[in-house]
Parts: C-alpha cells; sequence; structure tokens
C-alpha cells in the first residue's frame, strides 16, 4: 500500500476537479437548475461505503443565519457530552475549517488521509464530482470514522440538489428566505422556498427560523412531522445588549430558557441561538438542562460574523453579503460599536449580487468612507458596481482593486478612536481576516 500523499499534493489533485465556488454561479437560480443532480454524489458515497448514513445527521440551510445557527447547534450538542462533526461552508482561511469534530478543524494528516481515499475512488467513475462533492464526501467518510455521535451539516447552496442532501436527517433547519440565487422574477420567494424544504425528510423534524407563508407552503409539501416555527413556538422574549453579547430569554415547545448570557455580537444572534436550541431539543425530544444552554451560550465562537479583531481602531469583520445581512450588520454596528471617531469600511462582492441594495441597507451604519474592493477570487465582481452604488448614497468611496493594498490603506488612515469594518464575501473577509491577525 502507498503512502499517503502529502496535503499540498492531495490539495494539488482537489484543485483540478471543477469548483462551482470559485466559478460564476449567477446563473444558478431557485427553480431554473438545469443540468444540476445529485446522481453523481449519491454514486461517489456509494463506492465510498456509504458514509453519510453512518451517523445522524442535523441539515440547516436558509438564506441568512445558517453558519451561526449550525455553529450554534455543535457547540449545543457538544456541551450534552455528545462528539459531534460540523461540516460548514465556505471556509475563510483554509479548507480545514470545513470539517471540524467538537468545534476543532481536522488535522493536515487527516484531511489528506480522507481526501486522497476520496479522490481515488472519484477516478473509478465515469462523471468526475466536483470539488464540492469531493470534500463534502470526504467530510462525511472522516465523521463515519472518526467516531462522531452526530453530525451538524450545513448547505453550501439552496437546498435539494445540494451535495449535501443525500444525507438523511433527523432535523432539518431552515433558518430564513431570502433573495439569494434568484432572478427576483414573479413567484421568486415560492421557488427559493421549495429549494430549501427540499432538504426536509418525509416525516420529520423541521424548525423554521422565520414565519413565511411561502415558506409554510413549501415545507407542507415535504411531508414533514413537526414543524417547530419562531412565532409560533419560538419565542425571544427578553433580548438585551450585555458586555461582549446579549443577555436573553426566549421559550421554545420544551422549556422556558432564562437569564442566557450570549457572547456574541448582533441583537438578531439571539433569533438564531432558540432555533439551535430547539433544533437540538427536538433532536433529543426534551428539553435541554438550564447548564448545558448557558455552557453553550458562553462558548459559542463566530468567526467572519461581527467578529471583533482589534481595538485603537475597532476592527470588524463580516461576511454579509446581501441586503438582509448588511442591514443586521448595520443594525449591530449601531447598536453594539460605540465609537467617537469616523465609520470606515472596505467592501468587495461576488458577481451576480446587486450592490444597490447592499449598500443602501449598510448606510444605514453612516459610514463616512468606503473603499471598494475586488475579492481574490474569479467570481470577485468589478468595484464599479460599488463605487456607484456608495455615490448615490452619498458615501464618499475610493477605489482600489487590489484588497490587500485595500486593507493595508483604510488601517493606515484610522486612527485610534474610528471603527474599520471588512464586509461583502467571506473571500475578501477570509484573506484581511488573516491580513490583520498577522498583521502582513
Amino acid at each position: 500500500m502507498s503512502p499517503t500523499p502529502s496535503l499540498p499534493e492531495v490539495l494539488a489533485r482537489l484543485d483540478r476537479f471543477t469548483n462551482h465556488e470559485v466559478a460564476s454561479s449567477s446563473g444558478i437560480t431557485a427553480g431554473a437548475i438545469d443540468g444540476l443532480s445529485l446522481d453523481v454524489m449519491r454514486h461517489l458515497c456509494a463506492l465510498s461505503g456509504d458514509p453519510h448514513l453512518a451517523v445522524p445527521v442535523i441539515h440547516v440551510t436558509g438564506t441568512n443565519g445558517k453558519g451561526s445557527v449550525a455553529a450554534m447547534i455543535s457547540r449545543l450538542l457538544v456541551a450534552t457530552g455528545l462528539t459531534v462533526g460540523t461540516y460548514a461552508s465556505p471556509h475563510l482561511v483554509s479548507v480545514h475549517e470545513r470539517i471540524r469534530r467538537d468545534g476543532e478543524s481536522i488535522g493536515d494528516d487527516d484531511l489528506a488521509e480522507v481526501l486522497d481515499a476520496t479522490i481515488e475512488i472519484a477516478s473509478l467513475m465515469d462523471t468526475p464530482p466536483s470539488w464540492f462533492e469531493l470534500v463534502t464526501c470526504a467530510a462525511f467518510r472522516w465523521f463515519a470514522e472518526s467516531g462522531v455521535h452526530v453530525a451538524v451539516i450545513e448547505v453550501g447552496l439552496l437546498g435539494r440538489f445540494d451535495a449535501t442532501n443525500v444525507v438523511e436527517s433527523t432535523v432539518s433547519v431552515i433558518t430564513n428566505v431570502g433573495g439569494d440565487h434568484t432572478d427576483f422574477a414573479l413567484g421568486w420567494r415560492s421557488k427559493v422556498a421549495s429549494e430549501k424544504a427540499g432538504i426536509i425528510m418525509a416525516g420529520g423534524d423541521v424548525v423554521l427560523g422565520q414565519l413565511d407563508a411561502e415558506l409554510d407552503a413549501a415545507v407542507a409539501a415535504e411531508h414533514p412531522g413537526r414543524v417547530i416555527a419562531v412565532g409560533r413556538d419560538i419565542d425571544v422574549t427578553r433580548n438585551e445588549l450585555a458586555l461582549g453579547g446579549r443577555d436573553i430569554d426566549f421559550v421554545t415547545p420544551w422549556a422556558r430558557h432564562d437569564e442566557v448570557t450570549l457572547l456574541v455580537h448582533g441583537a438578531h444572534q439571539a433569533n438564531n441561538f432558540a432555533v439551535a436550541t430547539a433544533t437540538v431539543e427536538a433532536f433529543f425530544d426534551r428539553a435541554l438542562d438550564d447548564d448545558v444552554v448557558a455552557d453553550a451560550a458562553a462558548q459559542v465562537i463566530l468567526e467572519g460574523r461581527s467578529e471583533v479583531l482589534g481595538h485603537q481602531p475597532l476592527i470588524v469583520v463580516d461576511g454579509a453579503h446581501n441586503a438582509e445581512a448588511a442591514l443586521s450588520l448595520a443594525t449591530t454596528i449601531d447598536e453594539e460599536f460605540s465609537v467617537i471617531g469616523s465609520r470606515l469600511a472596505v467592501i468587495g462582492m461576488l458577481q451576480g449580487r446587486d450592490p444597490r441594495p447592499f449598500v443602501e441597507a449598510l448606510a444605514t451604519a453612516r459610514l463616512d468612507a468606503v473603499i471598494a474592493t475586488r475579492p481574490e477570487t474569479p467570481r470577485g465582481a468589478d468595484p464599479a458596481g460599488l463605487v456607484a452604488a456608495c455615490h448615490e448614497a452619498g458615501i464618499a468611496v475610493q477605489r482600489i482593486d487590489d484588497p490587500r493594498v485595500a486593507v493595508a490603506t483604510v488601517l493606515s488612515r484610522a486612527s485610534e478612536e474610528d471603527l474599520v469594518l471588512v464586509c461583502g464575501s467571506y473571500y475578501l473577509v477570509g484573506p484581511a481576516r488573516q491580513q490583520i491577525l498577522l498583521g502582513t
């Protein structure tokens, strides 16, 4: 048996496969997904021994908040004493971040081994899998082999035809329905809801982060078991600003949880944590102990989501990439990050996203100046659209195409009293985060 190649060698082999994340996906819209199928993913998993069926799964989708909810679900499960696998995308810096056990990223040796084995199996297939399908199957293999008790799987794109949707979930979660991956033609909301509801297992529990007529209809069409929804079965009854986060009270169908200190920024995260708690309680079909909820709330880490990287100046990074997320971010900045100086931002977006509603939403944070840049990916959008949107919103703007230069420039201009914000895409935030933390 030949030794496993080094991780750089394996990653180089992986990068030969089609990666839709770095190619343009602007043409993929809900309800018009020609050519997408789960057949290749099912074949790859079958050749690998069906690792996606080895452990119970909680499956999470949604336009915004799915990454936060998945991380919160994982932390709650760990607090109960279970060993938990988490699969998420995209990554900020390294592919390791996508595959975690009890919050810790997979190591180099394990990643090389499981990816190499999956790529070898792919060589037997007539139709090659995509980059994302390979990484997803590798995650399933590692979870099965490393003895996790439950896996929390975040959808990559929409839901129904996402590579993760070969799993048979115990509980499904839909955080919300928003305007990503749609052409905004008449009926777009119902189409997006239908694609997201496609992850629901017939007879299985589903937790909804919002009450929405189109979503309710789409969910009903999948014939779920229990449907547990915010605004009907889940309610945040107190949500107050606290040092480093929020003090919250909330109720689920199983329990009332009071005096919970959630150590993450953003009022919207209280709703996410309530959804996560209800999801885990649905998984166990019982209330979680108060100490489990408190422990998890205090240990949630949300990298790249209203994350503070420095003080004097205050540096905040956030992967917000659409108008809904930008409005939540702007509200968080206004409510939780008091600064007496200027509010400066570096913004870069991907192709296929409309910069105008994004900038209009972010403008409510009263930005003083923006540097528009281009994320380092083939999908990075020309900054001209952001420049025009900033002009229309009355925000002073400068264009610097190189994102490293853009970040360095804003930091060089910021005084100790200022706020520096980096947002618009994880493909901007990830490298910027590393640049800021490493001081390079």
